[in-house]
C-alpha cells in the first residue's frame, strides 16, 4: 500500500461516526495503522471492519476521553499493538444543550461539554505526547470549531468556550514542543453533516435556513472535506505548519 502515512500509527478519537470515522478510513487508505477510539463498541467494530475490507489495518479501543484511566489505556493499547505513535486526531466531542442563554445553562451540561471537548482533548495529549516523543516526534490535530474563533450565536456557550479552550491548548503545546519534532495544530470545521446536526437539518426548515444563510458557499460540508484538511495537517506536506487553527467552513469566518 502506498500513501502519505505508510508505516505510521495514528490514533483517532471520536472515530465511530462523522468526521472522525471518515478521517480514520482515509488515514488507513493512505497506509496508516489506525487506532479507532470511541465509546460505542458496535460502531467502532464497524469502522475497523470497513478499514480491513479495504485492505487496511485498524484496532478499536473503547475509550471515554473524559476519563483519565481510559485515555491512558488507549495509548498503552496502541503501543502494545504497534510499538509507536506518530499522529493523533483528537476529535471526540459533544454539542451539549442549546439554544440557551449563558445564565440558563446547567452546571451538569457545562461539566459534560467541557469534560469531553476540552479536558478530553488535554488528557489525550497528556498521554499521546510522551509516546510520540519516544518515537522521535509526530503530529497532533485537535478538533476545535468555527465557534472556537467566534462568539456563540446558537445558545451553546459551553460548547464555544470548550472550543476556544482547545485552541489555547493547541497553540501552547505547539510552542512547548516545537523543537522536539512535534507539531500541534487544530482544525476548525464549520457546519458539517454529522449525527450532531443532520437530524435538525432534516426536520427543522428554519434551522436549515439559518445554517445555510451563514455559509457563503451555500451548503453544509461533507465529512471528507474536513478529514482531508486533517490528513494534510498531519502529513509531511504541512511540515512547517505549527500552532495553526485551520478554518474549514465554506467562508463563514472569512
Amino acid at each position: 500500500m502506498q500513501g502519505r502515512f505508510v508505516d505510521k500509527v495514528v490514533i483517532v478519537t471520536g472515530a465511530t461516526s462523522g468526521i472522525g470515522r471518515e478521517a480514520a478510513i482515509r488515514f488507513a487508505r493512505e497506509g496508516a495503522k489506525v487506532v479507532v477510539a470511541g465509546r460505542r463498541q458496535s460502531q467502532g467494530d464497524a469502522v475497523v471492519g470497513d478499514i480491513a475490507q479495504a485492505g487496511g489495518e485498524a484496532l478499536f479501543v473503547r475509550t471515554d476521553v473524559a476519563d483519565e484511566a481510559s485515555v491512558s489505556a488507549l495509548v498503552s493499547a496502541t503501543l502494545e499493538r504497534y510499538g509507536r505513535l506518530d499522529c493523533a486526531f483528537n476529535n471526540a466531542g459533544i454539542g451539549g444543550e442549546s439554544p440557551k442563554r449563558t445564565a440558563d445553562h446547567t452546571k451538569a451540561n457545562w461539566d459534560a461539554v467541557l469534560g469531553i471537548n476540552l479536558t478530553g482533548t488535554w488528557l489525550s495529549m497528556k498521554y499521546e505526547i510522551p509516546a510520540m516523543l519516544a518515537s522521535g516526534g509526530g503530529a497532533i490535530v485537535n478538533t476545535s470549531s468555527i465557534y472556537g474563533l467566534k462568539r456563540s450565536d446558537m445558545g451553546h456557550v459551553p460548547y464555544a468556550v470548550s472550543k476556544h479552550g482547545v485552541l489555547a491548548l493547541t497553540k501552547t503545546a505547539a510552542y512547548e514542543y516545537a523543537k522536539k519534532g512535534l507539531r500541534v495544530n487544530a482544525v476548525c470545521p464549520g457546519w458539517t453533516h454529522s449525527e450532531m446536526i443532520d437530524p435538525a437539518l432534516e426536520t427543522d426548515a428554519k434551522f436549515r435556513a439559518f445554517v445555510e444563510r451563514q455559509i457563503p458557499m451555500g451548503r453544509v460540508a461533507d465529512t471528507g472535506e474536513i478529514a482531508d484538511a486533517v490528513l494534510w495537517l498531519c502529513s509531511a506536506e504541512a511540515a512547517y505548519v505549527n500552532g495553526h487553527a485551520l478554518s474549514v467552513d465554506g467562508g463563514v469566518i472569512g
